[in-house]
């Protein structure tokens, strides 16, 4: 029986995703392009990636004359929530409070940092996430 396919992105497909987000969509040879200088990688490479993304629908391919041209379905925000809980519910028993208090003594936090993290929880943890 095969292993069921993780919601959360491996790190190939953060790769691909990355450039997607910056690009805001891109063909299979564009990713490819994009990530031969930090990460070289072959196209039918990009290709699987972007088939695995597209079934686990991070992305949706649209054809334009030959070429497919992907945009992502998924911020990554969204993408990041997801991962969070995946882990939370793995090593944290779901527990967002055991997860931050891990964070908060593992951890080396700056006073910005703090800071930071303060004004959030004052803020109801309703604040924007400034990494997308």
């Amino acid at each position: 029986m095969p292993k069921a396919r993780s919601d959360v992105l491996t790190e190939a497909e953060q790769r691909v995703m990355r450039v997607l987000w910056a690009r805001g969509e891109a063909s299979v040879r564009e990713v490819t392009e994009d990530l031969e200088n930090s990460y070289p990688v072959a196209y039918n490479t990009v290709l699987t990636l972007l088939r695995i993304l597209t079934d686990k629908k991070y992305v949706t391919p649209r054809q334009d004359g030959r070429a497919f041209i992907y945009r992502p379905l998924v911020s990554r925000s969204e993408a990041r929530t997801r991962a969070l809980k995946k882990l939370m519910g793995t090593f944290f028993e779901g527990s967002p409070t055991a997860l931050a208090q891990h964070l908060l003594k593992t951890e080396t936090i700056s006073e910005e940092e703090l800071r930071e993290l303060k004004d959030e929880i004052e803020r109801g943890g309703a604040g924007e996430d400034d990494h997308d």
